[in-house]
This record gives C-alpha cells, structure tokens and sequence, in this order.
C-alpha cells in the first residue's frame, strides 16, 4: 500500500507548501497571518516538513512510568492503610509528605518487599531521622527529596542556615552514595507563573547550586519535580528539553548519558473552584504530557484538591484517570511516541535555546541563590503570572474546559478549604500560588538583628 501511495503522489517541498499557502491566502502577509508567537518567544509555523527537521539526542527512560498516590501523614496508622488500600488499587509507587518524624516501622509496615517506589516530601530537615529510614528501606527504590534550595525558594529561610543545611545533605550524601538523597523541586515556580522556559532555566539554574557544590557527582542521583501545564505540546516538549539541556551541562562535570530522574503532578494554577468537573479534564491533558514527555513517576491530583482535605473518592478518580491512559489508552510504554514528531521537536529545540541564554545569564551574575537573594528570579515570574492573568481575564488565554464560557450560575463551594499557598481570584478560575516578593528579606531582617 505505501509503495502505490508513494507512486500516486510526488513528494512536495517546504517551498512549494509556503507557495501553495500563500497563494491560498490571496494576498495577506504569511507571517502576519499564520506565524504564532508565545509568551516564551517561541515561533509556532502553521506545518512543519522534514527538510527544516532537526532531531535532537534525548535520553529517555527505557521502562513504563510509574503510578504514584501522594499520602500526608496525620497519623503512621492512617497513612499505612492507605497506602496498603492505593496499592491495592493501582498505584506502584507512593509518596509520603511528612511535618514532621514519624515511626517508621509503624509506617512501612506490611509495605517492603513488594517493588514499591517510595517518595518523600519532607518539611524538616534531619540528619539522623534520615539515616534512620535509609536502612529500614535499604533494599527499597527510594527518592528522598531534600532540596535545601527549594526550600529558601518557598519560604525564604533555611531550615537553619546555609553551612548547616549543606553540611547535613553534604554528610547523608557521604553515608548513602548510591541513593538519591537530593531533589530539585521546582513545582513552585511553574505554580507561581513562570513560563515554560523559565521553569526549564530555573530548574537548571536550581539544579547547578548542587552540583557546583558537589563537583557533579551528585548529578545521577537527583531526582526533578515538575508540575504540568495546560499547553499540551509545549509540556511534552518542556520535559524533552530539559532532558536534553541537563545532560548537556552534566557532561561539563565529566558526568555522560545522564537520564534524569522526573516526577510530575498536575499544576495548580488552572484548577478550578467553580465547575470544578473541568479539573479532570485539565489533569488528564496534563498527565498525558508528562507521559508523552517521558516522566518516570506521575502522581496525578484529584479534581476536590483546592476545596477538599485528602478523600478516599478524589484519590481514587485521580489514580484511576491514570490507570485508563495506562492499561486502556495506549500509553503503556509511551515514553519514547514524540520522538521524530516534527512539531515538538521543533518547539522543543527553542525551548531549550532561549532557557540555555537563561541559564546562561543566571550564572553570569552569581548564580541562582544569588538572583533569589536580589530579587530577581521572584520578579521575572510575577511578570509572567501577571501577563498569564491579564490574558486569562481578558480571554486571550483559553483554558481546557469552560472558561471562555464561563457559567455565571456557577456557586463557589459552600466547604471550600484554600490552601494557604495560593489566592484566587473569585470572579475567575485561575489559582495564583504566591511566591514571596523577595525571598531575602527575611535573611535580611535576621542579619541586622544579629549584627545589632
């Protein structure tokens, strides 16, 4: 069939699609008409053709993605039963957010020795507590997720200060080299507003602060977290590019083919508190980008996330949205479907560029913490989130879902919980997580209190 298709038709040239379409336009500027440019700065044709293709070496993950259901800790019994009831169900992988220590062997009873992955969130820093769960789950795939960065980027201090939460990873480092002690958690700055190339820039930015500080030995065991957007292509595209750049920058520590470790989740800045349904629209786009994309790990969010507490009802449906695009949608072992696609591969090449100027810039003038401690980083995203805003509420940013249409019948939930990390706006449907104006004024205002 294709040997008599290929016969039936010649095929044509990028220069003979732009003729054809210019003719077809009878007279109207082709760029004018038909070129797109995003917030980011990137150019979007209206077809793409293998004479201007251009494959970039992506390193992907070689197995599936795996499921995983975040579990808070109010009690070690609680999350225990229900991280025994989402394994039952589904999930091969869990992660635990965690204020404060726990019992542990309370916590993993009846959970070893099953080919779980586990995942952690912490809220504290300790050395000894770590060391402690590091041999009770020592046979265990597990990502601690420390990232001392990520949190001065959150709240604007460190857990205690900069030499002390550095020597204490620096030490966990030394006392389990084969495990990943570090985390990059740079969900915040997709949440707060940033755009696709800067949350690529930032991550690599955030990342570089550890591997300055290690020499790059660390580069292999850090694990990345990421939230998805609603720009399905361009969040296929952000994971592919940011694969690609990280291992471009860990080969100027000696370090090759690094295949970096991601986790992703939903954003929260779409999410819906009024026809709240839309939610499960928007996380299923999202989720399949962060497959197509190649994530390791998905923990999805469910649609009652910004007005309910953790329910047995939302975590189900968010687990069993991925289950669908796993088992019955043909996204098992999807990783690797966007490579060749001459679109994302497009994008994904400018994407990369304009973060890699970025980044590029950021070390220029003293590095990441040095930015965050001047300002700089918090006012490139409120720029951002407040141009995503003004688009969004003049209807030039269309959501998935209903908000071109908005139903003004629509009540807010009579129960509604907000989170303390974000603010609405309650005419509208787009959540703003807050980012601190200047992440240094706190360390500012504890310095000149020592110094007096």
């Amino acid at each position: 069939m294709s040997t008599l298709i290929t016969k039936d038709f010649e095929p044509s040239s990028t220069k003979a699609w732009k003729q054809k379409i210019q003719v077809d336009l009878k007279g109207a500027d082709y760029n004018n008409t038909l070129l797109t440019k995003t917030n980011e700065g990137i150019t979007i044709n209206p077809f793409y053709h293998l004479d201007n293709f251009e494959k970039l070496s992506i390193p992907t993950p070689k197995k599936d993605f795996k499921i995983c259901q975040k579990i808070l800790i109010p009690s070690e019994e609680e999350a225990n039963a229900s991280a025994i009831d989402a394994i039952n169900r589904g999930a091969n992988a869990l992660k635990f957010i965690a204020h404060k220590p726990f019992n542990t062997s309370e916590l993993f009873k009846k959970l070893l020795n099953k080919g779980i992955e586990f995942h952690f969130q912490f809220e504290f820093i300790s050395k000894d507590f770590i060391n402690n769960i590091t041999k009770l789950l020592k046979d265990e795939t597990v990502f601690y997720n420390i990232d001392i960065i990520g949190n001065i980027a959150r709240n604007g201090n460190w857990y205690i200060s900069l030499k002390d939460d550095f020597k204490i990873i620096e030490n966990l480092i030394q006392e389990n080299p084969t495990k990943y002690i570090l985390g990059v958690n740079t969900n915040l700055y997709q949440n707060a507003g940033a755009n696709t190339v800067q949350q690529i820039a930032y991550t690599l930015a955030h990342a570089n602060e550890y591997l300055n500080r290690f020499n790059g030995k660390v580069a292999s065991k850090i694990q990345f977290n990421f939230s998805m957007g609603t720009n399905y292509f361009f969040e296929i595209a952000k994971i592919r590019a940011f694969r690609y750049l990280y291992n471009l920058i860990s080969q100027e520590y000696n370090t090759t083919n690094v295949i970096a470790e991601i986790f992703t989740e939903p954003s929260l800045r779409n999410k819906t508190i009024y026809d709240y349904n839309v939610n499960m629209l928007r996380t299923t786009t999202e989720s399949m980008s962060a497959i197509l994309g190649g994530a390791n790990t998905i923990s999805n969010c469910s649609y009652d996330i910004l007005f309910h507490n953790s329910n047995e009802f939302g975590d189900r449906i968010a687990r069993n949205q991925l289950l669908i695009l796993k088992e019955e949608s043909y996204f098992k072992n999807a990783q690797h479907i966007a490579t060749n696609s001459y679109y994302i591969e497009s994008i994904t090449k400018q994407i990369a560029e304009k973060a890699l100027v970025i980044f590029k810039d950021i070390e220029k003038s003293g590095g990441f913490l040095q930015q965050l401690k001047e300002g700089t980083i918090q006012r490139k995203i409120k720029e951002n989130a407040q141009k995503e805003q003004t688009q969004f509420d003049s209807g030039e940013l269309i959501l998935v879902g209903t908000n071109k249409y908005m139903n003004e019948q629509d009540k807010m939930r009579y129960d509604l919980q907000i989170n303390p990390f974000v603010k609405h706006n309650p005419k509208k449907t787009l959540i703003i997580p807050i980012i601190p104006k200047r992440l240094s004024e706190k360390i500012e205002q504890k310095r000149l209190k020592n110094e007096a």
